[in-house]
């Protein structure tokens, strides 16, 4: 493929991803906010004892949580415990019986579940994306091996789908040969964008939407159906049209480095 067509392939991709984020939040991410927003985020002593006690847990709810989110706790299974504060109200003032507030005396056993401890409705995802990459996998992991990266599995890292380490790429085993595909172009993209002196220079927020952007072109360019898939990730990182296309450099650097593989091979 010449520069001139992965160019104008990359321009258009990147307008269509500029596109969906200026139209806002899909549905599809906005009822996965609504789902993850019952989620309490949990003092470091607590993921510690979580942690000890079922070292792959990634969502974790009591059980009315998990009720309300029509799911419920299978028979049987044995809840983690946690420490939760018992918080006492008081007033501010000895005259203002009203004006009051709250503060904690203590703390009392409670009981959580993970996710896999329960059944019932799926839980909202964000977009995924579908399609057969076909040959272009295999020559993605090439591409990877020539720039000395080496390409692992391991379900240690879920629930994320993929991690990027300096040199190793650990992605989860069991993703469809698509999200496999967008994950790797994902990772890949971090390390040939953030693994040099640039990375000192740069926010978590800006990483996700260069490499998710990248991973996007990518995608597009092999013919997957990536749907919200890419809009839906950039803005859960809080990315937008303008930070995108401040990043256009990057990603077009990054997408014409594996296009070029892709297709050459």
């Amino acid at each position: 493929m010449k520069s001139e067509q992965i160019k104008e392939i990359t321009e258009r991709a990147t307008e269509q991803l500029v596109a969906a984020l200026n139209a806002g939040h899909s549905e599809v991410l906005t009822n996965y906010l609504k789902a993850i927003g019952r989620f309490h985020r949990y003092s470091l002593y607590n993921v510690m004892l979580i942690a000890s006690q079922k070292p792959n847990a990634s969502y974790v709810a009591g059980f009315r949580t998990w009720n309300e989110l029509g799911r419920f706790v299978k028979k049987g299974e044995k809840g983690i415990l946690i420490l939760a504060p018992i918080v006492r109200r008081k007033a501010e003032k000895e005259e203002d019986q009203e004006a009051s507030s709250s503060s904690v005396s203590g703390f009392r056993a409670a009981y959580v579940f993970d996710v896999s401890q329960t059944d019932g409705n799926e839980l909202p995802q964000i977009g995924t994306v579908h399609g057969d990459p076909r040959e272009y996998t295999d020559r993605l992991r090439s591409f990877a091996s020539v720039q000395g990266i080496a390409v692992e599995y391991s379900e240690q890292i879920a629930p994320a789908r993929g991690v990027s380490s300096g040199g190793k790429i650990t992605l989860l085993p069991g993703q469809s040969p698509a999200e496999e595909f967008s994950t790797l172009a994902h990772e890949l993209a971090h390390e040939l964008l953030h693994r040099g002196d640039r990375r000192a220079g740069t926010s978590r927020q800006i990483r996700e939407t260069e490499a998710e952007a990248t991973a996007f072109v990518v995608c597009q360019a092999v013919g997957l159906e990536t749907g919200s898939a890419a809009a839906d990730y950039i803005q859960l990182w809080k990315g937008d049209a303008q930070l995108l296309t401040e990043s256009l450099a990057y990603v077009r650097q990054a997408a014409s480095q594996m296009l070029t593989a892709l297709t050459d091979a």
